[in-house]
């Protein structure tokens, strides 16, 4: 199948998928369950790695402004200002791809191989409305709390670079975080994760959806359903900055 056929194939999916549900009570209990798996579990991964991450960017920023011209204060802009526009977004989606996007479509191509999507269909309910949509809007309305968990977090490692090593002061740091803030860089994160969460979930489901023939189908589905995920988050990744940021 060539690149067309998959986008076209794409759109109808979600023309189907965004549709009024035929029941509301069991698309809520559907869409709470899924802000739990999606959204609730995830929280541990998101804040073990900001944490180090902003330690680690803290670090490594020190090192590389070493330079009596530069002042003092420019490490924590720095670790504020790449926590804020790139990784609380743009990377921790890409590893959230992996996590969540392969999830998605195995639990969806699993559904496929067994026939219960085929038994939904047969008893004329809306399968891809019953099992995509919940999933989509869950991770798009939970995606903007797991990355202002990750700025927050990331800028609390970065901190206790300062409390416990004696590479830079806490008074700096600080001093650092709070130079030249732009509120709307929040707002620019925010925007790029909910698109990029729509992104991660609806490609999943699609490669979930459409697998064709067995266990060893399934786990290609969600190899590809990771790949591609990856590769439009970083395409628009660089439009949604050439957007909103120039």
């Amino acid at each position: 199948m060539n690149a067309i056929e998959k986008v076209g194939e794409y759109s109808s999916l979600m023309y189907r998928t965004f549709t009024k549900p035929d029941r509301w009570s069991i698309f809520w209990k559907q869409y709470v369950n899924e802000v739990k798996k999606q959204g609730i579990d995830s929280l541990a991964i998101v804040v073990i790695i900001s944490t180090f991450i902003g330690a680690v960017i803290t670090i490594q920023m020190v090192l590389n402004t070493e330079n009596p011209l530069l002042p003092t204060y420019s490490t924590g802009l720095a670790t504020r200002d790449t926590l804020l526009l790139e990784f609380s977004s743009s990377i921790m989606c890409l590893i959230l791809a992996g996590k969540v996007g392969s999830n998605i479509a195995s639990e969806i191509g699993t559904m496929r191989i067994t026939e219960q999507i085929d038994a939904l269909d047969i008893m004329g309910v809306n399968s891809a409305n019953y099992l995509i949509l919940p999933k989509i809007i869950a991770f798009m309305t939970i995606i903007p709390c797991l990355v202002l968990v990750s700025m927050f977090v990331g800028i609390i490692g970065g901190y206790c670079v300062g409390i416990f090593t004696d590479i830079i002061t806490v008074h700096d740091y600080e001093e650092g975080i709070q130079y030249a803030f732009i509120p709307f860089y929040v707002t620019y994160s925010v925007i790029k994760g909910i698109v990029f969460a729509f992104i991660i979930a609806s490609v999943s489901s699609y490669y979930g959806y459409t697998v064709k023939g067995g266990a060893l189908e399934v786990g290609k589905s969600s190899t590809d359903a990771v790949v591609n995920s990856s590769v439009l988050i970083l395409l628009f990744n660089v439009m949604l900055t050439k957007l909103l940021l120039t």
